[in-house]
C-alpha cells in the first residue's frame, strides 16, 4: 500500500500557490498558461478587467497582452465551451463525454434530457439554420419551442439560449467568435479540431490529472459543480494536512520543491480561491463575490480582488476601473491580521502596476 504523505498547512498553500503559477517564478507565454490551468472562465464583467484577463495579468504581469487572448480564439488556438476558454488541442478529451451527454442517472440529468427530447424540433431548426448560415447570434435563430424552459433565473423562457447551451454541451454546436461581446455560434463540426476522440475513461483520468497539475492539490471527492469540478478522484498521490480532516490529493511532481513568494491580486474568479470550502480549509480565508449583494451589505466591494503574500491570502482590495475618467479609484485595502510596512508596500505597488497596465491614473483612498 503506498504511503500517505503528511503534509503542513503551509506545505499545502506553498504547493498550491506553486502549482497556480502564482510564486516568484512568472510564466512568460499566455497560452502555455492557458494549457497549464486547463482553462480561462470568461467574464463580461469588467469592474477592474475581464477576469480571464486579470487570471492571466496575475501571473505574467506587464507583460501580458489581452490581444493575446482575442488573437488566439480568432485562430481557434482556444476554444469556448460553456463560458469556458479551452485550448484547442484539448477539445479531444470532452468530445466523448459531450457524445454521452447528459451522463449519469440523476434527475436533473433526465430533465434537461426530456427537455431537448420534448424540443426536438427546435433543436433540428437550430442546427438546420447554422449549417446554412451560420455563424449566427442567438437572436437570429429560430424558437420553435413547444414546451418553455422553465426557471427561476434569468435563463426562464429564454429557450434558444438554453437550447445553444445544451446543444454546446451535446457537442453539436460551438461558439465560433464574438462580436461586442455577443456570442455566434456555428455546428461544432466547424469549429472544433478534427482530432481523435480519445475514449471516455481515459479521458476523464487525463482530464484529472490535469486538474490536479493545475491545483497542486485537492479532494478525490467535492461538492458537485456546474462544468468544472473541484475534485480530482484517484489521481495523484494520496495526503492528509496538518490540522484538516480527511484525506487530499497531492501532485507528486510538487513535492520537495523550493518555494518563492510574492505578492498577487486576484480575479474573484481566479482558480486558486474559486472553490471557496478549499480556499477556506487551506488559507483560512473569508471572502465571497458580494456584486450580487445590495451594497449596503457588502463587506469588502463589489468586485473585491483577493490579495496573495507569499502563501497566505491576506486581504482585499476593493477598487473600479472609470475609464471614462481615466482612473482607477481604489475604495479601500481590507487588511485581515496583521500586515508589516513590507507586505503594504508590496500591495501597493501591486496595485499601482494594475493601474499602469490598465493604462489608468491610480487614485487611492483618503
Amino acid at each position: 500500500m503506498a504511503a500517505v504523505h503528511e503534509l503542513s498547512r503551509d506545505d499545502a498553500r506553498r504547493i498550491a500557490v506553486r502549482a497556480q503559477l502564482l510564486d516568484a517564478r512568472r510564466p512568460e507565454d499566455a497560452l502555455d498558461v492557458v494549457r497549464h490551468l486547463t482553462f480561462l472562465q470568461y467574464d463580461v464583467t469588467r469592474a477592474v478587467a475581464p477576469s480571464h484577463d486579470l487570471v492571466l495579468w496575475s501571473r505574467l504581469g506587464a507583460a501580458y497582452d489581452p490581444a493575446e487572448v482575442q488573437e488566439a480564439l480568432d485562430g481557434q488556438r482556444l476554444v469556448e465551451v460553456l463560458m469556458l476558454l479551452r485550448p484547442a488541442e484539448d477539445l479531444a478529451l470532452y468530445r466523448a463525454g459531450m457524445a454521452a451527454w447528459p451522463g449519469g442517472t440523476r434527475p436533473w440529468q433526465d430533465a434537461i434530457a426530456a427537455w431537448v427530447d420534448d424540443n426536438n424540433a427546435c433543436r433540428l431548426d437550430i442546427l438546420e439554420r447554422l449549417r446554412g448560415d451560420g455563424p449566427l447570434p442567438a437572436r437570429d435563430l429560430p424558437d420553435t419551442c413547444v414546451r418553455p424552459w422553465r426557471s427561476t433565473g434569468w435563463t426562464n423562457s429564454r429557450n434558444v439560449l438554453k437550447m445553444l447551451d445544451l446543444l454546446v454541451a451535446r457537442g453539436e454546436v460551438a461558439v465560433s467568435g464574438r462580436e461586442d461581446g455577443e456570442r455566434r455560434f456555428d455546428l461544432a463540426e466547424r469549429v472544433y479540431p478534427d482530432d481523435p476522440v480519445v475514449p471516455l475513461a481515459e479521458a476523464l483520468a487525463e482530464r484529472n490529472r490535469r486538474r490536479l497539475a493545475s491545483l497542486g492539490i485537492a479532494r478525490a471527492r467535492a461538492a458537485e459543480t456546474a462544468i468544472e469540478p473541484n475534485d480530482v478522484e484517484s489521481s495523484g498521490e494520496a495526503a492528509v494536512v496538518e490540522g484538516l480532516r480527511g484525506r487530499w490529493r497531492v501532485d507528486p511532481a510538487q513535492l520537495g520543491q523550493p518555494f518563492e513568494g510574492r505578492v498577487a491580486l486576484l480575479s474573484p474568479l481566479d482558480r486558486l480561491v474559486f472553490d471557496r470550502r478549499r480556499m477556506a480549509e487551506l488559507f483560512d480565508f473569508d471572502y465571497q463575490l458580494e456584486m450580487y449583494k445590495p451594497a449596503a451589505k457588502r463587506r469588502w466591494g463589489y468586485w473585491a480582488l483577493p490579495v496573495l503574500a507569499g502563501d497566505e491570502l491576506v486581504g482585499k482590495v476593493d477598487a473600479h476601473a472609470d475609464r471614462e475618467a481615466g482612473e482607477l479609484v481604489v475604495r479601500a485595502v481590507h487588511e485581515d491580521g496583521e500586515w508589516t510596512d513590507a507586505t503594504r508596500d508590496a500591495v501597493h505597488d501591486e496595485v499601482a502596476a494594475l493601474a499602469d497596465w490598465l493604462g489608468l491614473d491610480l487614485v487611492l483612498p483618503h
